[in-house]
């Protein structure tokens, strides 16, 4: 039985707000998109609120920010999801919607079974990937670690 799973938070700015029709291939597919990643082997959870998804969440100054987080039980589920599902042609497209950016932009972490991570530890991890590189506490997709035995 697992003791860790694997959390995530992945920001993005967008280019325009959600009502502006530039947002509108974005906006239609996040519903398709949420539900897939709830369908998904290994989905644990996902940030939202009671509109079902997490556009009116703001962690940052800035509203054009938008952020995401779920649960998972592997890097191997979140990695199928990501690179395999419906998800991946929004991700490949997702310079139509969103600003490109130098800055860090997703943190991966292991936490324990039963954790539900806030959005303030997912700040902090990307501003550990900010700081320090990527290190067992807070790391990403190319350069990740085991989770701690």
């Amino acid at each position: 039985m697992p003791v860790h799973h694997l959390a995530q938070i992945n920001i993005a700015r967008m280019r325009a707000p959600l009502s502006d029709p530039i947002m509108k291939g974005f906006v239609d597919q996040l519903a398709e998109v949420n539900q897939t990643a709830e369908a998904s082997p290994g989905f644990i959870w996902r940030l939202k609120t009671e509109d079902g998804d997490a556009t009116d969440i703001r962690a940052y100054e800035d509203v054009l920010i938008l952020v995401n987080m779920s649960v998972w039980e592997s890097m191997e589920s979140l990695r199928e999801f990501t690179y395999r599902s419906h998800h991946a042609g929004v991700f490949r497209d997702r310079l139509q919607w969103f600003e490109r950016s130098d800055g860090v932009q997703l943190a991966l972490w292991w936490i324990p079974v039963g954790h539900i991570p806030t959005v303030e530890e997912g700040k902090g991890r990307l501003a550990l990937i900010e700081k320090l590189g990527p290190t067992p506490e807070a790391f990403t997709f190319k350069q990740s670690f085991a989770a701690a035995v």
